[in-house]
């Protein structure tokens, strides 16, 4: 089975959720770090639809930038993630049973 992750290093919700991935017999994982290499606004709508929430709900909510957007529309919300990763939560992991936000880290167990 193939899985992606959507990995902040320093997270440690993040780091938990790839060592499951990682621990799992049989899973080929693909890390992305998405500061590096942030998913573009279309990217992000499509992981979030996957995953059966919205972006405002992928929104992380700790960040300061993350109150400019209290009013914001859907769009308006993956435009600002798409320029400003650090306010995608995380992690998100994908595999071919689904898509999950992994917070708690244990959910990545729900697409196994």
């Amino acid at each position: 089975m193939k899985a992606t992750i959507y990995h902040n290093p320093r997270c440690g919700t993040s780091r938990d959720a790839l060592a499951m991935l990682e621990a799992e017999p049989g899973v080929d994982v693909t890390v992305i770090d998405y500061l590096k290499s942030p998913p573009s606004k279309d990217e992000l709508a499509g992981l979030y639809a996957r995953a059966g929430i919205t972006p405002r709900e992928g929104l992380r909510v700790k960040e300061a930038a993350a109150a400019a957007l209290a009013g914001a529309s859907d769009d308006a919300i993956l435009a600002a993630m798409a320029a400003d990763p650090i306010l995608i939560e995380r992690p998100l992991v994908e595999t071919e049973k689904g898509t999950r936000l992994c917070r708690p880290a244990e959910k990545v167990k729900e697409i196994l």
